[in-house]
């Protein structure tokens, strides 16, 4: 231990020693890369990794990089050595001393572009600079407690890896407190009270107050002690999964509860778990609850547990709103966004009012013991989850017993009516009609130019669906950005706003929110996350910015036109109304009609493939399920004009297109596949998908889909306003 600790510390040292150097393993050359027969030798360290869930090894990516940019990072396999079996307390011989090896592949590495973009030698490696390692053999071996927090708590941490000081590898661990965060959030800063090795990297850092792991060594400073740590709420950035499978994370951290909720009820043995240990550690200063008002670690392991035998939630935005109902209040944005029922966990310490965490933890489980699954859960599982809440709010006050089953009641009723409007017995609000866009939240990308400087400002946000029209959660903002420059500037942002919004049934709507003379911008060819373009991943569609979309009016809906007070063709508000409010009916009605079709494409720049510049009466008098056509540049006369003349008419749906960089390539193709395309599609309200479609044909290489190459989708739905937000101005 390091000179000066509190009494607190020490302990809370000694009792959490054990169970990490259980955990924590050397990465080195896979077996048989350096051993002779009859030899135990391994070769050089690389660095140090710790299992998070049975199988699974966590790591820095520069550790299993050992051995230059030639070295291939994902799918490359590793030799690990870890402890055999659990930590003993009190009895003979010493934790560890029996080891195994064992074979490991690497199963991704974080940020995914470090494939493409190896770091120099000696380089910091780019954050989150993570790397997941599958084991390759079924072994006996000891799991870490990860966190839940989404921020650590700035106190008393142990750092853990492979040392050399007496010739022989071994793990051991020295302590030091955190100083703060980098990058975002997603560095840890460790102070200077002792060295970090070379062969610690990559090992865990445990929060000492807690009992929980928080970081991963990444790096140490060239002179004097501390260094840098991964904050592991980064795991959450793992790639998403393909619609319909359970993302790598999800199937980590249930496998992480798992463990530890079976250990915890395990009667095999009486060696102490991470749940024993969190009971033991010595009282936290200035807890407000001095250890009343919250869970008890049984309980929470045992919550987790239960929680974990569930199907993961729908969508990131499931786990927020529930977390919101009940904390009162929108919880913390910071990225990475939640996507397990035991993230929201993280979401509820200390919740805000004097609320008890306890009870605050308690109607989160209640809310999720009836909320919407990806799939139906294994017979009972909800059931025993409302049944252990239940019983655990036994040792609370009665008023907060009551308060939960009218909660669990309340629930369950509107869990029955959803599933009946799904099952087309109930008309219970927006149902996403087939080939239609899902009605829940989507991703909102503001680009603003910064006048003639050819330079840019950004922001990302979430735009919540019809059910909360024109509620925005910005994700993340930027100034004065290149156009070349955007992709690798959003890549992350972007990333961390389709976390939030994407859902196990599909992929969330990208609005790109810029002057019509930036609907060129090529963001559907940009690739965020898994090698693929965007438009061939999900929906991406233009907006014009502002926030001038139109609510519907009385009569009108998305779906349809009604019959308001003065008839379908007479605008919301009657004769007497102002004119923005006719303006705002016209538009509504326009897109009514027009999402029901039948559909008819129009050249509003191009007659005969020369330009023009439509007239405001021509395009007033065009049928309301018209689709005005542009095929020119977006940026230039009369096809600027024209997308605005299109707009004020009142028209929410039309087509531009990037053209081809030769100017002599005829727009004929484009504008034949178009016209066959909206009759094939019939209603407005399956564009952007069919759109999606489309490019990914073209990306997969059928000549048929060619012509839509730069074609994008104007999609101004008044179901979803857009705020009115001042532009960035850049820094001050």
């Amino acid at each position: 231990m390091t000179d000066g600790r509190t009494t607190g510390t020490a302990r809370a040292f000694e009792l959490l020693e054990p169970l990490v150097q259980a955990a924590t393993v050397r990465v080195h050359a896979p077996p048989g890369g350096y051993d002779t027969p009859g030899s135990h030798r391994t070769g050089p360290t690389w660095g140090s990794g710790f299992f998070i869930a049975p199988g699974w090894v966590l790591t820095c990516a520069h550790v299993v990089g050992e051995g230059g940019a030639a070295v291939r990072l994902t799918g490359r396999e590793v030799g690990i050595t870890f402890h055999s079996g659990r930590p003993r307390y009190g009895g003979p011989g010493v934790p560890g001393t029996v080891t195994g090896t064992v074979t490991g592949r690497v199963e991704c590495v974080l940020p995914e572009r470090l494939e493409e973009r190896r770091p120099g030698r000696n380089a910091l490696w780019d954050l989150p600079d993570l790397a997941l390692i599958r084991v390759l053999a079924p072994v006996s071996h000891a799991c870490v407690w990860l966190t839940d927090r989404s921020r650590p708590r700035f106190d008393e941490v142990a750092y853990f890896g492979c040392t050399e000081d007496l010739g022989t590898p071994e793990i051991t661990g020295r302590t030091t407190r955190l100083r703060g965060t980098a990058g975002n959030g997603a560095a840890i800063r460790l102070a200077d009270d002792d060295e970090i090795d070379p062969g610690m990297s990559g090992g865990p850092v445990v929060d000492l107050a807690r009992g929980e792991v928080v970081g991963v060594v990444k790096a140490r400073r060239h002179t004097g002690g501390g260094g840098l740590a991964v904050s592991v709420v980064q795991l959450r950035t793992l790639p998403m999964a393909a619609r319909g499978q359970v993302g790598l994370y999800r199937r980590i951290m249930q496998a992480h509860d798992l463990y530890h909720y079976d250990q915890h009820l395990s009667d095999l043995d009486n060696r102490r778990t991470w749940t024993d240990v969190h009971g033991e550690l010595p009282p936290q200063e200035r807890d407000p609850y001095g250890g009343r008002g919250r869970l008890t670690p049984g309980e929470r392991t045992t919550l987790c547990g239960l929680l974990a035998e569930l199907p993961p939630p729908s969508s990131s935005e499931a786990v927020r709103a529930l977390v919101e109902a009940v904390r009162g209040e929108e919880p913390d944005p910071q990225p990475p966004a939640p996507l397990s029922w035991r993230d929201g966990l993280g979401l509820l310490h200390d919740p805000p009012g004097g609320t008890g965490e306890a009870a605050a933890m308690l109607r989160y489980a209640t809310d999720v013991s009836v909320a919407e699954y990806r799939e139906p859960p294994t017979p009972g599982a909800d059931e025993e989850l409302w049944d252990w809440v239940r019983a655990t709010a036994e040792r609370l006050w009665r008023p907060l017993r009551r308060e939960l089953g009218e909660r669990h009641e309340r629930g369950l009723a509107e869990r029955e009516r959803r599933r009946r409007a799904s099952a087309g017995r109930a008309a219970g609000g927006p149902a996403r009609r087939a080939g239609g866009l899902p009605p829940g939240a989507s991703v909102l990308l503001e680009v603003w130019a910064h006048g003639w400087e050819h330079l840019y400002d950004w922001r990302v946000s979430v735009l919540a669906g019809p059910a909360h029209p024109g509620r925005l959660t910005p994700v993340d903002s930027g100034v004065r950005a290149t156009v070349a420059g955007l992709p690798e500037r959003l890549r992350a942002p972007l990333a961390e706003a389709f976390r939030r919004c994407d859902t196990h049934v599909a992929a969330a709507l990208l609005e790109v929110a810029v002057a019509p003379e930036l609907f060129g911008l090529a963001v559907e060819d940009w690739v965020v996350a898994g090698g693929v373009p965007l438009g061939v991943q999900r929906p991406v569609v233009l907006r014009h910015p502002g926030g001038r979309s139109a609510a519907p009016g009385p009569g009108l809906g998305p779906n349809g036109p009604g019959t308001g007070p003065g008839g379908p063709d007479i605008p919301p508000g009657g004769p007497q109304a102002h004119p923005a409010d006719h303006e705002a009916g016209r538009a509504a009605a326009r897109w009514a009609r027009v999402q029901a079709g039948p559909l008819q494409d129009e050249r509003a720049d191009c007659a005969g493939g020369r330009p023009r510049a439509p007239s405001a009466e021509w395009l007033s008098g065009l049928p309301d399920t018209t689709v005005p056509v542009h095929c020119r540049a977006a940026d230039q006369e009369p096809t600027l004009g024209s997308l605005h003349a299109v707009r004020d008419a009142g028209y929410g749906v039309a087509v531009t297109r990037r053209p081809p960089p030769d100017p002599g390539v005829s727009c004929a193709p484009f504008h034949r596949g178009l016209r066959e395309e909206l009759a094939d599609a019939g209603r407005a309200e399956v564009l952007p998908v069919r759109l999606q479609t489309l490019r990914g044909r073209a990306y997969g290489a059928d000549p048929d889909a060619y012509w839509a190459a730069g074609a994008g989708l104007v999609w101004e739905d008044p179901a979803r306003p857009l705020p009115d937000v001042e532009p960035l101005h850049g820094d001050l």
